[in-house]
């Protein structure tokens, strides 16, 4: 009888051919067993007992065989006989880097670079200019004498060779006779060379300072006493104090190394990376070495198995505080093209909030194309980000004061300069923050009382019925011209068709949706836009303050496709915006800081991932430039409709209020500083159907747009107490008024 053991060597080794002539096939394991148990029936039994009746069958499993000790004798598959993929197909896989930078690539990116780098060379000449005449000069002057004993010294020392007198002593002190004798005469023989030297210059020093005396003119003389002194003040400066003072102080910002991030990402609390460098190990992978990249450094690390790049943005404080870095510099990301253990941490060298304001890139374009994305704003890197209009909703969302409605002008302000986009545009606050767009707007409307909310509803209806209208249109278009039956640039441009692209702006859409008569119905007219219009050109912008079920309806917020949310206070309000899930996923609006981190928001669906973007921002004076430029193109092309050609003007309850007139009227002359909640009581006693309800929070939000900033003013309380609260300095609400009123008659 053969040995189990032995059928067992012969299928291993039988199986380990066939894997060898044919890699990557399958294994018919019924030819393998029917091969073997031939093979095993041409070989003679080892065994003096062997019988044919002990012979295992073919349908025996081999995996079920036993040895010797009764223990199964596993069979494992065939190990490959290469290590790995090929040459060709390792470097197939391979990811190139980009011959050129990408900020190279980028036209926009590039002049901001080249724009910067002028700008430094520029302050930094301007800078030591100025200060030649002044402070280098004076100081080189009273330095000179210094300079000419610090000449005479040099000199000195150097004639008797005072610089070999150390190595000297120390031989002596080793009583090493013979290297002191040589040092010696190589002393005397220098001293004397040196010596002759000294004199022939001291008496050429002689000659051409009595010439200049007695024999030179006085520019000559003017001139070598200027240089004399010049020269002998470099000479006498002091270590410790240069001539120049820096131009630019850099900010010394620590270069980001892998054993500060390894440190780092130990101490965020995450048990994996924590244990592995208890143990002397890493924890992490760095995919390639840390590099500089924009304004910061950029380290790609590879997370331990079952950690997630949400795990590390959820201890993103941590991070920072484990980086040494303001929380606004750490920005811990994930790679759209890799894993979700792939790590994307970008270190800024300066918190994000305080990069200034960003300019608009289309703030001097002449005009835009709406089918193309709009530029928005930047994100921590430096890069610019854009938002796709046509085929997508907007929902955008804040605390008050954090600068959603600013982001709500750039996306109107870049449809505006498209002359073929027809603007709705609704501002259900009643501050007049578009204002300067009602000249190129087909509807328009801009307060919180009934009468404006009933039309902001109207419009919802009248869109609702333009949707259905386009539906029936693109129906009928020929394949050949409408394909995909959705809206493209040849079919807007087509006048006759009427399915040019329409936006639809509803800024504190709260008020809308909230409202007791209008707000049920509007909410269901809105939903039906949202699912039907995207492919159709109808676009609708919504922004809100309140992002909660009664003021966003659910079927709103969850099929809009494009979220920005700025500052919110909780995780609902958070996933109201971003979407359900994005808090546990570590998209948190809420990590913002309020006011500090104004203007900074999660940007989502406009690329593969959620952004932190800080949008542009459009002042009045800006805004009212744009609208000037739009009307000039619509004008140009004829496709002014509506409001923008008086068709409405009955309708419209355009507001016939000016904010920084009422806010001027309320605040006398005599008080050159006024709190913003004292502002707000008073303008409610003025215009009660407009202000009315009104806040410090509301003044402080609606002055911003026209530059005039909040600040710190002491007052008295109404029972006597002295404290200081936000409020703002006249003088800066009447040189914005002189402005605005001088921007609007050059326009």
């Amino acid at each position: 009888m053969k040995h189990p053991e032995d059928d067992n060597e012969l299928f291993n080794r039988l199986e380990a051919e066939m894997a060898e002539e044919a890699q990557g096939d399958v294994v018919d394991l019924g030819k393998a067993r029917s091969a073997r148990t031939e093979s095993a029936s041409s070989q003679p039994d080892r065994t003096p007992d062997a019988s044919a009746d002990s012979k295992p069958t073919e349908s025996a499993d081999p995996g079920e065989w036993e040895s010797d000790d009764s223990r199964p004798t596993l069979v494992d598959p065939a190990a490959p006989t290469q290590s790995g993929p090929g040459l060709i197909d390792r470097i197939r896989d391979s990811k190139r880097l980009d011959v050129v930078p990408v900020w190279a690539k980028s036209a926009a990116e590039f002049g901001e670079a080249m724009k910067w780098l002028a700008g430094h060379a520029g302050h930094t000449i301007a800078f030591h200019a100025v200060r030649v005449p002044f402070l280098y000069v004076p100081k080189l002057v009273w330095r000179s004498p210094r300079g000419l004993v610090n000449t005479l010294g040099r000199v000195g020392r150097w004639a008797v060779d005072a610089e070999g007198e150390p190595l000297r002593q120390a031989e002596a002190r080793r009583e090493n006779s013979e290297v002191y004798l040589k040092l010696s005469r190589q002393r005397d023989r220098r001293v004397r060379l040196r010596t002759i030297v000294t004199v022939l210059g001291a008496l050429a020093s002689l000659a051409v300072l009595l010439y200049l005396v007695y024999g030179a003119s006085p520019m000559t003389q003017v001139i070598a006493g200027v240089l004399a002194a010049l020269g002998l003040g470099l000479a006498g400066a002091p270590a410790d104090a240069p001539l120049a003072t820096r131009a630019v102080v850099k900010t010394e910002v620590q270069k980001l190394s892998s054993d500060i991030v390894v440190k780092a990402m130990a101490s965020i609390g995450i048990g994996q990376i924590a244990s592995a460098v208890a143990k002397g190990q890493d924890g992490i992978k760095f995919v390639s070495p840390i590099t500089r990249e924009g304004p910061g450094w950029r380290a790609d690390i590879d997370l331990p198995l079952g950690v997630t790049v949400a795990d590390v943005a959820d201890r993103r404080a941590r991070l920072a505080s484990g980086l040494r870095r303001p929380l606004g510099c750490v920005w811990p990301d994930a790679d759209p093209g890799e894993h979700e253990g792939r790590l994307i941490l970008w270190v800024g060298d300066r918190d994000l909030s305080k990069t200034g304001i960003v300019k608009w890139q289309l703030a001097n374009a002449r005009r835009h194309d709406v089918f193309k994305r709009v530029p928005f704003g930047l994100d921590p890197r430096g890069r610019a980000q854009s938002v796709p209009l046509i085929q997508h909703n907007v929902l955008i969302g804040s605390q008050p004061g954090q600068g959603k409605t600013a982001s709500v002008r750039v996306l109107a302000c870049g449809a505006a300069l498209d002359p073929s986009v027809e603007l709705w545009l609704h501002e259900n606050k009643g501050t007049g923050d578009l204002d300067a767009l009602a000249c190129v707007s087909h509807r328009f409307v801009s307060g919180i009382d009934d009468e404006s909310i009933k039309y902001a509803a109207d419009s919802l209806k009248l869109l609702r019925e333009e949707v259905m209208r386009r539906a029936a249109a693109i129906k009928k278009l020929p394949r050949d011209l409408c394909p995909d039956k959705r809206i493209t640039r040849q079919i807007a441009d087509k006048r006759s068709l009427k399915l040019w692209p329409l936006l639809a702006v509803f800024d504190e859409c709260q008020n809308l949706f909230a409202h007791s008569t209008y707000g049920k119905q509007a909410g269901e007219d809105a939903e039906f836009i949202i699912k039907l219009g995207r492919a159709l050109g109808v676009i609708l912008v919504l922004a809100t303050q309140r992002p909660d079920k009664d003021s966003l309806p659910t079927g709103i917020s969850g099929n809009v496709s494009i979220r920005f949310c700025l500052r919110v206070a909780g995780q609902v309000e958070n996933d109201m915006i971003l979407g359900t899930s994005a808090y546990k996923n570590g998209v948190r609006a809420t990590a913002f800081r309020p006011e500090i981190d104004a203007g900074n928001g999660y940007l989502g669906g406009a690329t593969p991932l959620p952004t932190v973007v800080r949008t542009a921002y459009l002042d009045d004076p800006a805004t009212d430039a744009i609208a000037q430029r739009a009307l000039a193109l619509r004008k140009a092309e004829g496709t002014l409709s509506g409001l923008a050609l008086g068709e409405e003007s009955e309708a419209t309850p355009v507001p016939s209020y000016d904010l920084l007139a009422d806010v001027a009227a309320v605040v006398p002359v005599s008080e050159e500083r006024v709190w913003n909640e004292r502002i707000a009581s008073r303008l409610a006693e003025l215009r009660p159907e407009v202000y009315g309800g009104w806040k410090g929070e509301n003044v402080t939000s609606a002055l911003k747009p026209h530059g005039i900033k909040t600040t710190g003013v002491a007052g008295t309380t109404g029972d006597g107490a002295r404290t200081t609260r936000r409020g703002i300095v006249r003088a800066d609400l009447t040189k914005a008024i002189a402005e605005r009123d001088e921007n609007r008659g050059a326009a």
